[in-house]
């Protein structure tokens, strides 16, 4: 006995189904016998977050909580770092005896204290603020300043002595005050790879703050814009881009100044010769918003006042004692300002207090924080206090950990080691290339060429109007031309269809609207993105293009790349300018270069170094740039001699080539097998033999290396599922799969897909709202069936053709539709508005073989039918590019033919239609005018109407799944069930289903019908409930369906309403043998196919009538005759399992380091408790009690119960002493 099992995974969300079959003897043919089992495993999933998923927003779902384990972690380095600098300052004795008391020994707080270093108790138990001389020094400041000031808060002593400190000498407790503040706010360390984006090398801008004395309107219009000129108090000018005149003359404002720069990167001037420049005035919440606009600001306005940053807030403060401090005056700003103010700081100090020089306090320090890291010690041991303080303490930065592992691992090369332990010989694949090394940029380019493709979107071959015409090789003839093109595009950073074809060697000038290539054409695809930015950067320093060879470009680049410390980068950029002999401007202009992305290729450097002298052509290619095994396999294909590591299929694919010099300008694919003897073929065979085994790739399997925690998760479920379902059946022996959409797409195109999907939920919604419209006998439209699915797409496409044709819709006919979308029932088309949409549409559609007009009032009558251009019986395609509208009889007439073949056959014929109507078939220069003219808005349908034939690329393509995520499941499956001897990645016994192929499937064996049976009692209830009869209707064959309003059908799917339909589809799924699949993907329409596509229709289907006028149709047969009745039998007894995913909070497994018999080994922690919470407790809420102000009239019992909230402050300050002095005080009730 066979076990067959289907699998239909979606996101959150696992159907599976095992199906037994035998072989039978008589038939010599497999039989499926019943179902084993089947049921539903769903993965509790937020909403909000499957939503982000479907739209292409991929967040993990501890996303929030690791924000917020950051922020508690810089918490807790803040509070280490004054743990540590208590520490010091203690042996330094700076401390104040009130609060070095509180401290313990390893300078952290006594349980319950956080004394105050600046304030202490009086005798009296009151606070009392211990720097009054500062304070009064200060105070005085302030008079001679500002003689209108009343108060002065005694923090502001605090930035007094930050500006003191600098000049003259502070008390050792003052400078601890200061030192424990700089740990508070010491600035941000921005790493090169955390800066955004710099402008454009086409501009410059600068900050400024000025007057505006005028400004002037242009009378231009730029984008719906006026042009003002705006003139500053300095005399400067500048374009300003507003809808309105400002009125800011004689204002202050904070202005961002904008220079267009010219191609060698001066300023550019107009033809008056004024420099270019217009200003951008943010608005105040502008610079709120904008963290980067905010952090340049502050800087500038630091560096144009020449003082630091306690100076600066303290002179401003002089002038202007309102000013806001944090969150205003200075925000975030880069660490240099705090750590240079410190610097100095220390340095005046070290004037005034020998403790800062004592070499034996700076030993005791060094042994206080560090008794057991001698490396460490030795290390800092040259530091002065001052140092250790400044660079070990306060503005000591963690580097940051290496993240080598996440990089994908080469599938094709790898180093080799000897365990020094066990002496044994180990391998260890080599990490991926880095995307930005100019290694790969040419790897990259060279692979975009190979597949590029030009075609002619219309033409005329042998007389017949063609479209899509390979004209490659009209435009790259020769090698040279194939090089020519390689160098024109590793100048530019990134490249689109438009910009390609106006190459000046294709010649086309003003003629590219009649071509494209065979990328996507509105997709900017990169070129040589790290040549493009190193050369423009390059000429920006003043330096000869040719002085930059590829060998001083890697070597560049490896410095821009690897190293994220500005000053650090900076000493390598002039060191590699004093090494090659380079100008002084070299490493100033480098300095500038934005760093490249942290992004991997999907091979390591020394596969890539291996495939390029295969791929290269014309002069980019030279044959002592192969390596010598590569060129001893070339040698042995070429020859024919048996080699071992020389597969039959690497001699196969490379049957072609016949000799040295056809070894070029290959494909990526052939490269690989060149090189390597396989392409997408798995490295080492793996086979699972027993359930246990998946549990090792479990336990094995490292988290996040996915890179999408969604599909991760249900990847392993699936197999956790595959793995029960394998310890209850015993044996699987063929595994059939069906990948959700969603799984397999990139996230920009899972957005685009969901944008899809909700318009053409909005289309389905105005159809059906239509046809009940139509419905309506004064709109004169027969045999109108509101809930018919046929009568849907009939109309849908009529519908279609009429929108689409129209390039500018008339308004009254656009707000018509618009009023369709409306929810509420008051809003929505009047009967008057349906019945002017309705002649509109008639006036749209034609028959596309015939041209004639068709009626709407007939449209739903037999006299018009669906026609599919490619018949189905030749090809599966039931998309709506594939279908048109015509009458029967032309219908009939067209049979098992292509449209455009129907034409050519039977042109000008007459055709009847009945009741003395007869119609004639265009010529074939008609139709192809009708075609172009009615269709260009849509080329994938405009193809097939005028295919004569079906091209094996056309199928290929429907085929083609090279999808990463795709691969990967079927790979894992594939381990399950793969033969001895397979070798590809994907296992012949594992069959892969779509979407298309399952839907036909449940229509054509009745499971839609058994879906309707299990739900339709749920909507007889709410009938019921309703007292209507709303929720159900009867169909063509008067039996009673669910249905659904149509006001409430928004958003609503009846599959959707039961997880049993997973399980359902599961089943279906694992019914659909290779044959079925085949014949429904189109794979039997190849021209090589094993077995023609009339053939399987032979074996799989049967004819069926659809009525009693000779139409028929071919269904797929049941798998056996009781199918439908089991399939409704074991799903009304599946109870759908949930994953229980509720772990809170778990033991964890903490490591530490440390030496045994003189060697570092990691060991887990054993004692303590160890338990992590993994979930949050609660979501975060707003409940919480309150005291909302408003102003009230109260009695004067309230007033005494709560005087807190009197508003008049000195009757409050009164009566809170009244009930002091006399607690017992009544209210006399009057």
């Amino acid at each position: 006995m066979k076990h067959i099992l289907g699998l239909d995974l979606g996101t959150n969300s696992i159907g599976w189904a095992v199906i037994s079959s035998s072989f039978d003897e008589t038939t010599q043919k497999e039989q499926l016998k019943g179902i084993e089992a089947a049921g539903s495993r769903i993965i509790p999933m937020d909403a909000a977050q499957l939503g982000d998923f479907n739209k292409g927003n991929t967040v993990s779902q501890t996303a929030n909580r690791t924000q917020f384990r950051g922020v508690r972690r810089l918490y807790e380095r803040k509070k280490l770092r004054r743990e540590r600098l208590h520490r010091i300052l203690q042996l330094l004795g700076f401390l104040p005896k009130h609060y070095a008391n509180q401290l313990d020994r390893y300078g952290k707080f006594i349980a319950n204290s956080e004394p105050k270093l600046a304030w202490t108790t009086n005798t009296h138990g009151l606070p009392y603020f211990i720097f009054q001389s500062s304070f009064q020094e200060m105070l005085n400041d302030f008079l001679q300043n500002n003689s209108q000031i009343k108060k002065v808060p005694y923090d502001w002593t605090l930035f007094y002595l930050r500006k003191k400190a600098l000049i003259q000498k502070i008390e050792k407790e003052e400078l601890a005050w200061v030192l424990l503040n700089f740990n508070q706010k010491r600035g941000y360390y921005q790493l090169r790879e955390e800066e955004t984006e710099k402008a454009s090398s086409k501009t410059r801008q600068y900050f400024d703050s000025q007057i505006v004395t005028d400004i002037t309107d242009t009378g231009q219009v730029y984008k719906g814009l006026k042009i003002f000129t705006i003139t500053l108090e300095n005399g400067e000018k500048g374009k300003f881009f507003s809808k309105n005149m400002p009125d800011w003359k004689s204002q202050k404002k904070d202005i961002i100044a904008i220079i267009d720069l010219d191609k060698n990167g001066n300023d550019k001037y107009d033809e008056n010769g004024e420099l270019s420049r217009r200003f951008k005035i943010p608005t105040e919440q502008e610079w709120e918003e904008q963290w980067e606009l905010i952090k340049t600001k502050t800087q500038k306005d630091l560096d144009t006042s020449h003082k630091t940053v306690g100076a600066y807030i303290y002179d401003t403060l002089l002038q202007t004692p309102s000013q806001k401090i944090r969150g205003k005056l200075i925000r975030t700003i880069e660490r240099k300002y705090y750590k240079d103010e410190l610097n100095q700081i220390l340095k005046k100090q070290e004037e005034f207090h020998p403790e800062l020089r004592d070499s034996n306090l700076l030993e005791a320090c060094i042994e206080e924080l560090y008794p057991n890291n001698e490396a460490h010690r030795n290390a800092i041991a040259k530091y002065s206090i001052a140092q250790l303080l400044i660079e070990d303490i306060l503005f000591y930065q963690r580097p940051l950990k290496s993240k080598k592992s996440l990089i994908s691992n080469c599938p094709y090369e790898e180093y080799t080691y000897i365990n020094k332990e066990t002496g044994e010989i180990c391998t260890s694949p080599l990490k991926c290339i880095a995307k930005s090394h100019p290694l790969f940029q040419e790897f990259r380019l060279w692979q975009f060429i190979s597949n590029l493709r030009i075609y002619q979107k219309e033409g005329t071959i042998n007389g017949k109007f063609t479209t899509d015409i390979d004209v490659t090789s009209q435009f790259l003839k020769t090698e040279d031309a194939y090089a020519n093109l390689f160098d024109w595009l590793n100048q530019k950073k990134e490249i689109r269809q438009d910009t390609f074809l106006k190459n000046p060697a294709f010649g086309l000038k003003k003629n590219t609207a009649n071509y494209r290539w065979n990328y996507v054409e509105d997709k900017t695809y990169p070129c040589n993105e790290t040549h493009y930015k190193i050369l423009s950067y390059w000429e920006k320093a003043g330096i000869e293009q040719s002085a930059l060879t590829s060998e001083i470009e890697e070597k560049l680049w490896h410095i821009l790349y690897s190293i994220s410390d500005k000053n650090e980068l900076r000493k390598a950029l002039q060191h590699f300018a004093d090494k090659n002999y380079l100008s002084d401007k070299f490493a100033d202009t480098f300095q500038q270069i934005p760093p490249f992305e942290k992004d991997y290729g999907s091979y390591s450097a020394k596969a890539i170094k291996k495939l390029l002298p295969l791929m290269r052509i014309g002069r980019y290619w030279k044959a002592e740039n192969f390596d010598s095994t590569t060129l001893d396999r070339i040698e042995k294909i070429l020859t024919g001699e048996f080699e071992e590591n020389i597969k039959n299929r690497t001699r196969e694919k490379t049957i072609h080539l016949d000799n040295l010099y056809s070894f070029q300008g290959l494909p990526t694919w052939l490269a690989c097998y060149i090189v390597y003897n396989r392409h997408s073929e798995i490295k080492d065979v793996t086979k699972w033999q027993q359930p246990s085994d998946i549990d090792a790739f479990l336990n094995a399997f490292k988290q996040h290396s996915l890179h999408n925690p969604i599909v991760e998760q249900i990847i392993m479920e699936t197999l956790r599922t595959v793995r029960d379902i394998w310890k209850q059946t015993g044996h699987i022996d063929e595994i059939h799969v069906e990948l959700g959409r969603e799984m397999k797409n990139p996230a920009e195109k899972r957005r685009k897909l969901t944008q899809q999907i909700q318009e053409n939920e909005n289309t389905n919604l105005r159809i059906k709202a239509l046809l009940a419209e139509f419905a309506n006998p004064e709109l004169g439209i027969e045999n109108v069936r509101p809930h018919s699915p046929s009568q849907q797409d009939l109309l849908r496409i009529y519908e279609e053709e009429a929108l689409n044709e129209t390039k500018d819709i008339p308004e009254d006919i656009a707000v018509i539709l618009k009023k369709f979308n409306e929810v509420d029932t008051k809003k929505r088309p009047s009967t008057s508005d349906v019945l002017r949409y309705k002649c509109w549409l008639e006036q749209k559609y034609r028959s596309p073989y015939t041209g004639a007009m068709i009626p709407l009032g007939k449209l739903f009558t037999p006299a018009y039918e669906i026609e599919h251009v490619i018949p189905q019986s030749r090809y599966f395609d039931d998309s709506f590019t594939n279908k048109v509208i015509c009458e029967a009889e032309v219908n009939k007439l067209k049979g098992n033919m292509l449209g455009y073949e129907f034409i050519k056959n039977n042109q000008e014929r007459i055709v009847e239609l009945g009741f003395g109507q007869n119609v004639k078939i265009q010529t074939v220069e008609a139709y192809e005018l009708f075609v172009k003219e009615h269709y260009s808005y849509n080329r994938t349908k405009m193809q097939k109407l005028l295919m004569e034939d079906i091209p094996d690329q056309f199928i290929e393509r429907q085929l083609n799944d090279s999808r990463y995520i795709s691969k990967l499941i079927k790979s894992l499956l594939s381990n399950i069930v793969r033969d001895e001897g397979e070798e590809e990645a994907t296992s012949k016994n594992v069959i892969v289903c779509t979407g298309s192929i399952t839907d036909r499937l449940k229509k054509d064996w009745g499971i839609n019908d058994v879906w309707n049976k299990l739900i339709l009692p749920r909507f007889i209830r709410l009938n019921e409930i309703t007292e209507s009869n709303r929720f159900t209707t009867t169909n063509a064959c008067n039996k009673t369906i669910p249905a659904m309003p149509l006001d409430l059908q928004k958003g609503f799917n009846k599959k959707r309403i039961d997880h049993r339909h997973h399980a359902m589809d599961a089943i279906v799924i694992a019914c659909a043998n290779r044959n079925i699949v085949n014949y429904l993907n189109n794979e039997s329409a190849s021209k090589n196919a094993k077995i023609s596509r009339q053939d399987l229709r032979q074996i799989l289907c049967k004819k069926t009538k659809t009525d009693n006028l000779g139409n028929y149709q071919w269904l797929i047969d049941k798998p056996w005759d009781t199918f439908t009745q089991d399939v409704y039998s074991i799903l009304g007894n599946i109870i759908v399992s949930f994953k229980q995913n509720l772990r809170i909070i778990n033991k964890t497994t903490n490591h530490y380091i440390h030496y045994e018999n003189g060697k570092k080994v990691s060991c887990s922690q054993k004692q303590g408790d160890s338990w992590a919470i993994r979930k949050p407790m609660h979501k975060e809420t707003v409940y919480g009690e309150i005291n909302l102000r408003r102003t009230t009239t109260a009695t004067l019992k309230a007033v005494l119960e709560n005087p807190q909230r009197i508003i008049e402050k000195d009757l409050k300050k009164k009566i809170k002493e009244l009930l002091t002095h006399n607690s017992s005080l009544k209210i006399r009730q009057a």
